[in-house]
């Protein structure tokens, strides 16, 4: 068994004011296993909206949570500010999460349970195995998931399902002893490969749920970034193992 007493929930944000207050009452709502406290880092991503006047509002709402902005001063991307907060963070183990709705909070009980069981020191979450609810959206965008964890897969050698998901529960000093520099959607593969080379690391995974969104909805996902993702996982598997 592993016990441990604090969850760092990392949330990188930009322009999500509408919604941030929604994923922010999940995170609130959920009661982790064994007591484990919760810390939330929120990275703004230099957000045009009122991303920062809706999480001050929250905070001001909930002085009961333990949450912590950051607000970085130009725009650099989501892999940038998770970075932010993975430095920041203070939690033995730490989660990423969205800022949309696309992932369910509830289900961090679920990735917990091969790290509480003394099996795991990372935790993977599927949207392609198990039977949790799924939404139906778009086929190329599942086939490109695929494709991309099957090429990463074959350089990492590791049987992934999922390698793009942003449900990843990663022991604290693991993830802050990897040197990481992708700032954008390349921060998945680079992850990955680096994850897959610490010594003796233990990597899990389990099924989730995923409630995707469409671009109308705020997706920001694009076939550039599928792109992105070719080049990193040949760049951090083969040309840069740092």
């Amino acid at each position: 068994m592993t016990t441990f007493k604090t969850l760092s929930i990392l949330i990188p944000a930009y322009n999500e004011g509408k919604t941030i207050h929604l994923i922010l009452d999940k995170v609130k709502a959920v009661k982790l296993v064994n007591d484990i406290a919760k810390e939330i880092i929120i990275v703004n991503d230099c957000s045009s909206d009122n991303t920062v006047e809706a999480i001050e509002t929250y905070k001001k709402q909930n002085p009961e949570l333990k949450i912590q902005l950051f607000n970085q001063e130009i725009n650099q991307g989501k892999g940038a500010a998770i970075h932010k907060a993975m430095e920041l963070a203070k939690g033995e183990y730490l989660i990423i999460q969205d800022a949309d709705l696309e992932y369910d909070p509830e289900e961090y009980n679920d990735l917990l349970k091969p790290v509480i069981n003394g099996f795991a020191d990372v935790v993977y979450g599927s949207r392609f195995i198990g039977g949790s609810p799924h939404r139906i959206l778009f086929f190329w965008h599942s086939i490109g998931n695929k494709f991309l964890t099957k090429l990463s897969n074959m350089f990492t050698n590791l049987n992934l399902t999922d390698m793009e998901t942003c449900y990843k529960l990663i022991r604290t000093d693991i993830a802050q002893g990897l040197h990481l520099v992708e700032n954008r959607f390349g921060f998945e593969p680079e992850l990955t490969a680096k994850l897959s080379r610490t010594k003796d690391v233990r990597i899990y995974e389990v099924g989730i749920s995923y409630y995707g969104r469409t671009y109308e909805e705020g997706k920001k996902i694009g076939w550039k970034d599928g792109f992105r993702a070719i080049y990193c996982i040949v760049k951090y598997n083969v040309f840069s193992k740092k």
